[in-house]
């Protein structure tokens, strides 16, 4: 291992895909309302699924190297006073490793890609 540790965002499919985000990904409506892209750890990613994607379907995670982000890069307090990584700039996708699906199990659990070690 590198020791690179990635960051994921939580994508809704439709929007990912958006046509104006051919260059670089300029965040959902909620991360253009906030004025920065939300990211999870992949200590995280559960609690954020949980929280706020448990009745989304058709979502994507994508694997973001987040040494390519520079200054914009910020982890700021937020649920549960933990530090999470905050985007002030549009991701672009050279920092972006891999995308999958997030699928969920028979019991609607969202099943996260074994890539993800925690």
């Amino acid at each position: 291992a590198s020791g690179v540790s990635l960051i994921f965002k939580i994508c809704h499919r439709a929007d990912w895909e958006r046509p104006e985000h051919t260059f670089s990904y300029s965040g959902s409506p909620k991360d253009r309302e906030d004025g920065f892209l939300h990211f999870s750890t992949a200590e995280q990613l559960a609690g954020t699924l949980a929280k706020y994607y448990a009745e989304a379907d058709d979502l994507v995670l994508v694997a973001v190297d987040p040494h390519g982000l520079g200054a914009a890069l910020k982890y700021e307090p937020s649920r549960d006073r933990m530090m999470f990584p905050h985007l002030y700039a549009p991701l672009t996708y050279d920092c972006v490793k891999w995308l999958k699906d997030l699928r969920r199990d028979d019991q609607g659990n969202f099943i996260l890609p074994d890539e993800i070690n925690v």
